[in-house]
């Protein structure tokens, strides 16, 4: 089940496609002798695929896709998840590394280094992106001779470049409003792009992901870790459902339509059990049968600081939390979740709680403090008899469990938030939520009738906490800077209080504002 893990191995080997990048800010690369050979397609876009698992070409570190910050920190999924979770209610992170507090407290700059990481891995990505779109296109197949088989192949990987270039632009997007623009019809090499409106970026994104999404590979049958149409059809989900936010104009009733054909597909089923999902062996059932779009990690083939190491390493102490039961060789001691989010989860029963509280206050009285605020015990490196991976990291240090960045259990809430708001069928969202709810207390005595927007929103933070959603479902719900909900540290104070509007988005990164004079950087930094 791991053959992409493999293939991203041999990938970080085959440097000739990136080996000259430097996001400083370039934009562009040429590299076309690569692609003469139609043998070599799939091992530059297991490279493409890679860049959302892997720091840079010399795993664990040493030869990094980004300078200016610590590798690890760097990774895709990791930078994402930190920008996602630490500036919220759900997670806070007791290091002082250069960035961290300015997160915990929503104070950052254009200047934090964790948003400058964040802001140049999404442009990395997309360089990766357009070269391979550029280099598959119809005209250069043609040109270069190829077989209507070869052709074919190749036009399915274009469609897979075109999901991922969409995917890292709906995070730019969703963290940065007004970004710059480039795709592969611009000319190779360093330049300098225009910026585009946020409307717009909306528009090119749904546009993309509807014109690829009938030619991609039917749900769940690419290759495990692959996009397939109902990772297209998650992602739209996803833009739609946060549509207002982004163009002023609600669009939840396509965001039902769209987590509708995932459901209606039969390509995807619950897990049986919440916790299999994020475990060393959530490749495979039942976990893999709820799970859309994975980020790959393997521990001996594609080593990273970010990724599942991070997220199992990261959350886990070493006081009163035994490591073995992890399946690695010790915690990091670093993040916990705050008050505000661990009062939402119901103790008794409810199997998503995977809060571990011996030792450990519930307030964040002190970030620094290790014991203020519940670890989350939700990734672990075991599997599901609690036993190590049979390609167990020796030494304890990288592990094997999968990010599920797109699952069913999201499509559900989506249907039910719109439904909420009124934009689809009531007495179908519940059936979803209810399913939820019976996994989480395996029996029929928690289900609901209906839900409110703001209780759909509370389900959420229960089902898919520390899993990089927060964020952007507080910002979509107007509570993310309001003072009418806070928590602790919100805006530098011990209680919490509102913010200025403005930090609704992140700053671009003020390197490339100095370098671009076509960007106008976001208001308030």
């Amino acid at each position: 089940m791991r053959s992409l893990a493999i293939c991203m191995t041999f990938a970080m080997l085959f440097t000739t496609c990136t080996k000259d990048l430097d996001l400083e800010p370039a934009y562009g690369l040429n590299s076309a002798s690569v692609y003469e050979d139609p043998g070599n397609y799939i091992n530059v876009l297991a490279k493409v695929y890679a860049g959302l698992a892997v720091s840079g070409n010399q795993g664990p570190a040493g030869s990094p896709d980004i300078a200016g910050i610590d590798e690890g920190f760097s990774q895709y999924t990791r930078v994402m998840w930190n920008l996602q979770e630490i500036c919220t209610d759900e997670a806070v992170c007791g290091w002082n590394d250069v960035g961290i507090p300015e997160l915990n407290t929503m104070e950052w700059t254009a200047s934090n280094s964790f948003v400058k990481a964040g802001y140049s891995r999404i442009y990395f990505q997309i360089t990766l992106c357009n070269e391979f779109i550029r280099e598959s296109s119809d005209s250069k197949l043609d040109e270069r001779g190829f077989s209507d088989s070869d052709k074919n192949r190749i036009r399915m990987m274009n469609r897979e470049a075109r999901f991922l270039r969409a995917l890292s632009y709906w995070h730019a997007i969703d963290l940065f409003g007004n970004v710059p623009f480039v795709t592969e019809e611009d000319a190779v090499g360093a330049f300098l792009p225009e910026q585009i409106d946020r409307a717009s970026l909306f528009n090119y994104i749904e546009s993309e992901l509807l014109a690829i999404e009938g030619g991609m590979s039917a749900p769940k049958s690419n290759d495990y870790g692959r996009a397939d149409q109902g990772a297209a059809w998650m992602l739209l989900a996803k833009l739609y459902l946060n549509s207002q936010v982004y163009t002023g104009v609600a669009r939840y009733a396509q965001a039902a339509e769209y987590a509708q054909r995932i459901i209606n597909s039969g390509a995807y089923a619950l897990s049986t059990e919440y916790r299999f999902l994020f475990l060393a062996d959530n490749d495979e059932a039942p976990a893999v049968n709820e799970i859309i779009f994975p980020v790959r990690f393997d521990a001996m083939n594609t080593q990273t600081w970010g990724g599942g190491t991070f997220f199992v390493h990261a959350f886990l102490g070493n006081d009163t939390q035994d490591p073995v039961e992890f399946g690695v060789n010790g915690g990091w001691a670093g993040y916990r979740t705050k008050q505000a989010f661990s009062s939402k989860m119901d103790t008794v029963g409810d199997t998503r709680n995977t809060l571990h509280t011996e030792g450990h206050q519930q307030l964040v009285e002190q970030i620094g403090v290790w014991t203020n605020g519940f670890p989350n015990s939700k990734y672990r490196n075991v599997t599901k008899t609690g036993d190590l991976p049979a390609d167990a990291d020796p030494s304890g240090n990288h592990v094997n469990t999968d990010f599920p960045m797109f699952r069913l259990a999201d499509a559900y809430l989506i249907y039910a938030e719109a439904a909420a708001r009124g934009s689809a069928d009531m007495g179908t969202a519940m059936g979803y939520v209810n399913d939820l709810r019976q996994r989480a207390y395996g029996d029929n005595a928690h289900k609901v009738s209906s839900m409110t927007p703001l209780e759909v929103l509370d389900e959420r933070a229960r089902e898919l906490h520390w899993e990089g959603h927060r964020r952007t479902d507080l910002v979509r719900f107007g509570l993310f800077t309001s003072g009418d909900y806070v928590w602790e540290y919100k805006g530098n104070s011990p209680t919490g209080v509102g913010v200025p509007d403005y930090i609704n988005l992140y700053p671009l990164s003020a390197d490339d504002v100095v370098a671009n004079p076509n960007l106008v950087q976001n208001t308030g930094y």
